[in-house]
């Protein structure tokens, strides 16, 4: 290893001895700066140091024939700038060989992460599979910036699809970054989606029923050749349960006792728990009832809403539902619908936005601000409890005649 004061002229006359794979010559003048000179003629700047824990370390430079001395021995001079900051170049070029794509992550860590609680994990991968992926699975995670992110966002709204579509692919890219830096995944020092807003959503579809049309639903229901339809549907509006969870309930879950349904994975993947009303109660006695005359095969039947013919929870009741739905004249009426009914019962007769977050079992009180629709009638009476709070105050302006009072706000 000869150490030498190098110079321009003097590196082409740095040969590899013939007995030899490779030689190095080691800079006098400048600390560290190693010229690898290989038999096959081929020549590595290094710059050869210790690291905070006093171990021989050997960062590769570059290519001697892309970078000449004086270029070779400013470079060594940064990478010791640095190594004395306590920066080690050759452990941060380590980290990078190991960040992965965001198709890799997404692959290796994503999906089987949310398989384990999201139910609906199959949507993710055709969120993925058709947008996510064609944009960004080939860049490294830490190549993707905000303005990346951006670009993704807008460009779907661009191409047609609705602020609430675009929104999706941006929330999961969120959650797929937030996941990467609470595993300390190599590389991921950042969210790039921080900042980033959503667009704003009008086309939420929202419908919440009177009481006069929920009677004529329940009249619409009685007549149904779906035997099961006139529990269904009055299950879903008294607790505000989605359709998928009344339908796959079991008897098991219900505690009549305690007047407690636990639901044991709703769409969080979490468990949660439905109080039991009264007319809850007296339903789920009338299905007992009813399923006491199935067929001696059937009455231990674990489902409280299954399907008479199959005795295993209905896949669909669209068809019944519709016919029902359509009979009393609401056939634009979701589902779904009920639920948003329930919670705007709940609210409409004075119960609180908590209360009704915990029923529904939202995670945030935003999402049950959604279903906070105040009927007319509710809203009079709020504003009519400010004036009864005035009182004697305003009496001589609350004693004028319909068309006084009008004249006197004209006047004013």
């Amino acid at each position: 290893m000869p150490v030498t004061t190098l110079t321009s002229k003097g590196l082409k006359t740095l040969l590899c001895p013939p007995h030899q794979g490779k030689v190095d010559f080691h800079d006098a003048a400048c600390k560290g700066l190693t010229l690898e000179v290989r038999a096959s003629g081929g020549r590595t700047w290094y710059l050869r140091y210790r690291d905070l824990h006093a171990k021989q370390r050997q960062f590769r430079i570059g290519d001697a024939a892309d970078l000449s001395l004086e270029q070779a021995r400013k470079r060594a001079d940064e990478l010791r700038g640095q190594i004395a900051l306590g920066k080690d170049p050759a452990q941060e070029k380590a980290i990078l060989r190991q960040v992965p794509t965001f198709a890799d992550f997404v692959k290796a860590r994503y999906m089987p992460f949310i398989q384990g609680y999201k139910r609906s994990w199959k949507t993710d991968e055709s969120l993925l599979r058709n947008h996510l992926l064609p944009v960004f699975g080939k860049r490294h995670l830490d190549e993707i910036s905000k303005s990346d992110i951006v670009a993704m966002h807008h460009g779907r709204k661009a191409a047609g699809a609705a602020p609430g579509s675009a929104n999706r692919l941006l929330i999961m890219t969120r959650y797929i970054f937030n996941l990467a830096l609470r595993w300390e995944t190599a590389g991921v020092t950042k969210n790039p989606t921080a900042g980033v807003p959503l667009f704003e959503e009008n086309n939420q579809k929202e419908r919440c029923l009177s009481k006069e049309e929920a009677l004529r639903l329940y009249a619409a229901m009685q007549g149904s050749e779906a035997p099961m339809l006139k529990f269904i549907v009055p299950m879903l509006i008294m607790t505000g349960a989605r359709k998928r969870e009344a339908l796959d309930a079991q008897w098991a879950d219900f505690d009549v006792q305690k007047r407690l349904w636990r639901i044991p994975i709703s769409k969080s993947g979490k468990a949660r728990h439905v109080p039991l009303s009264e007319g809850v109660v007296k339903l789920l006695a009338q299905v007992q009832a009813l399923q006491q005359s199935w067929p001696a095969a059937m009455r231990a039947c674990p489902w409280p809403f299954a399907n008479p013919a199959t005795g295993k929870p209905f896949v669909s009741i669209f068809w019944a539902w519709n016919t029902a739905r359509t009979k009393a004249g609401l056939p634009e009426v979701r589902i779904h619908d009920l639920r948003h009914s329930f919670a705007s019962f709940l609210i409409n007769n004075g119960r609180s936005l908590y209360e009704v977050q915990k029923i529904l079992g939202h995670t945030q009180v935003k999402t049950t601000q959604r279903y906070s629709h105040l009927a007319q009638e509710t809203l009079l009476e709020a504003v009519n409890v400010a004036v009864d709070a005035l009182g004697v105050a305003f009496a001589p302006a609350l004693c004028l005649g319909a068309s006084e009072g009008s004249a006197a706000l004209l006047a004013a």
